[in-house]
């Protein structure tokens, strides 16, 4: 059994321990309702403009834009991999990771990885697949223009005819409790929607554009691209936030538990030794009292 200094380190240790991942819960809520608002104030953004790039691609007539036309047969894929740079998020970065490699570790195409965060680069090695570049030290709060140099890499790569599609492998955030690895295809874009006015049947109003059709296409397809990784991280940065939250929450309740049992014990311990020592008082004094008496 260990001895009363022993036990009172461990529950030192413990209750250390409990205090840091208190404060790490703490930090981890803050965060987690900043990134919960910028995630909530840029899905509408991101919806907006995949409805205006709709209404262009819809009205295109006989332009016929790459980055809107699959490729037939698919021989090289482009994923884009979300995790975050640190751990002590429970299994957030392991579901993401897993989430890619079981979506294409099996493609008959040639995978290859861009990746953010250092988690999902560490894993994936240890996975041994093909990492081309890797973006992590991202800051707590990135704007648009830190992320812009993702989109353009993987723009470059699909025009340039390295990916015959590009995906992006994330985690949706759901609500503080639930969250959702998901696979999303970036290029070629899919499923616009039709001009409202066109799929109620209603008459077909004509535009004049300007500089061009293809120009806009264009601009808009990089910039709906990039919207969708920027939208996309947040979601994940909100997610890890929220997944680091409740972790450090059940990490310190557990602490917690073990500071009362252990704290149960050294009572118990110590009581017995209490007991003990007098016990042996009362026998000395008792042999005392009898060799007195025996004089």
């Amino acid at each position: 059994m260990a001895s009363l200094r022993e036990m009172r380190l461990r529950i030192r240790s413990v209750r250390n321990i409990a205090q840091v991942t208190r404060a790490l819960q703490t930090v981890s809520a803050s965060k987690v309702r900043r990134a919960q608002a910028a995630v909530l104030a840029t899905r509408p953004y991101a919806a907006k403009a995949l409805e205006v790039l709709g209404h262009l691609a819809g009205r295109r007539n006989t332009i016929v834009h790459p980055m809107l036309t699959p490729r037939n047969p698919v021989r090289n894929i482009l994923a884009i991999v979300v995790s975050g740079d640190r751990g002590l998020a429970g299994a957030y970065n392991a579901n993401v990771v897993r989430r890619a490699l079981s979506r294409f570790g099996d493609s008959p195409a040639a995978v290859h990885y861009i990746v953010i965060g250092r988690k999902g680069r560490e894993m994936l090695r240890r996975a041994g697949v093909p990492i081309t570049a890797e973006f992590s030290n991202l800051p707590p709060a990135p704007s648009y223009a830190d992320l812009s140099a993702i989109g353009r890499l993987a723009i470059e790569d699909y025009i340039e005819g390295k990916a015959d599609e590009v995906h992006i492998v994330f985690t949706q955030f759901i609500s503080l409790l639930h969250q959702q690895a998901a696979v999303q295809q970036l290029l070629p874009l899919s499923g616009l929607a039709a001009p409202a006015e066109e799929a109620a049947g209603g008459p077909k109003p004509v535009y004049l554009f300007e500089p061009g059709q293809t120009q806009l296409l264009d601009i808009a397809i990089n910039r709906l691209v990039s919207i969708e990784i920027y939208e996309s991280i947040l979601e994940s940065l909100a997610s890890e936030h929220a997944a680091r939250m409740v972790t450090m929450r059940n990490a310190t309740e557990n602490a917690n538990e073990l500071i009362g049992g252990l704290q149960l014990d050294y009572n118990k311990a110590r009581q017995e030794s209490i007991t003990g020592d007098l016990l042996d008082i009362a026998a000395g004094t008792e042999a005392l009292t009898a060799q007195t008496s025996a004089r």
